[in-house]
């Protein structure tokens, strides 16, 4: 869990910064950029897992893998989007603050669901 960390710090660090720069400086909609930055951070998330995180496999096809990882995402990213619109918009959060709450909580449905299913 220790280098899940580590790889999830860069990969934050890396979709904070580039969900400000696109709401800010590009006036993309704080939901879109949530998507693009949050995408992202899922690649790098993915190339740290299996290089570095989780060096055993559950599952042998590399294609498997990657379709069930990116399927892990997928939800993360979905509750990501319900998570930063509903504080945003119903709690009056700024955006930012939205998003540490969301990755707290999908933080934690990633890294289980990954072990679990991806990687032993």
């Amino acid at each position: 869990m220790i280098r899940y960390s580590i790889s999830g710090a860069i990969a934050f660090s890396i979709d904070m910064a580039l969900l400000f720069i696109l709401t800010e400086f590009t006036r993309c909609n704080y939901l879109v950029a949530a998507v693009i930055s949050f995408s992202i951070g899922m690649l790098i998330v993915y190339l740290l897992s299996i290089s570095w995180v989780f060096p055993n496999r559950s599952i042998k096809s590399r294609q498997k893998e990657i379709w069930i990882f990116v399927l892990i995402g997928v939800i993360g990213l979905g509750l990501n989007e319900v998570i930063i619109w509903s504080f945003t918009e119903f709690a009056n959060f700024h955006y930012m603050a939205s998003k540490l709450i969301s990755t707290a909580i999908v933080y934690f449905w990633n890294f289980f669901n990954r072990k679990y299913l991806l990687f032993n």
